[in-house]
């Protein structure tokens, strides 16, 4: 596939990468996407953003030929899991470790030969309720598949729960980085975007 001669890094995911970009005109959002934009702007690289709010690993399977495929990007970003996790506690619709390694496999296979660099950003979770604590172990499996396939592909992994982690109790606890232990305060997104960017090389 043809590459744009102007290097550009494209971002997928879910409601944490989405972050309002199809209500922006510039269709970034203004989550972590949109700081990293402003950041790699310097640089000369453009910046585009296909997250849609709600998505798991199937969902994006759905979409990835027109929304990823088709991209004349370098760079390709993903974010994705969280809902994988979320559905099983909060619709009884569980994605086991097993199907969510399977079908993100399946993306990156796809996605391989038309990037130069594949980022994967580790799922994550701040708990701030008592029922987020059972979401762990769930979200863990998927952590740890997504660890191996940035291994499998050689693709650049963001240790984006390790680093939130670590840093929740400096801001005060995990509310301050994540209202509701899943999506990012302006705060928590300013954090993402420097443990991105500190991870990736662009």
């Amino acid at each position: 596939m043809e590459k744009s001669q102007q290097r550009s890094i494209l971002f997928a995911g879910d409601s944490v990468t989405d972050c309002g970009r199809r209500e922006d005109p510039r269709k970034l959002g203004d989550g972590y996407v949109n700081v990293i934009a402003a950041e790699v702007a310097q640089r000369g690289i453009a910046v585009s953003n296909v997250g849609i709010g709600g998505d798991r690993v199937v969902d994006l399977q759905r979409r990835w030929a027109g929304d990823v495929l088709g991209s004349s990007a370098n760079v390709l970003s993903i974010l994705v899991g969280i809902n994988d996790t979320w559905r099983r506690f909060d619709s009884n619709e569980p994605t086991t470790a097993e199907a969510f390694e399977q079908g993100y496999r399946e993306l990156l296979t796809q996605a391989a030969p038309h990037f130069e660099l594949i980022v994967l950003v580790q799922p994550f979770l701040l708990p701030v309720t008592e029922d987020q604590q059972d979401w762990a172990q769930d979200l863990q499996d998927k952590q740890d598949a997504v660890a191996r396939l940035a291994a499998e592909f050689g693709a650049a992994l963001v240790p984006a729960h390790e680093r939130l982690t670590a840093l929740a109790p400096h801001h005060g606890g995990n509310a301050a980085l994540a209202h509701d232990g899943v999506h990012p305060t302006s705060l928590g997104h300013a954090e993402l975007a420097n443990i991105w960017l500190a991870a990736v090389n662009v």
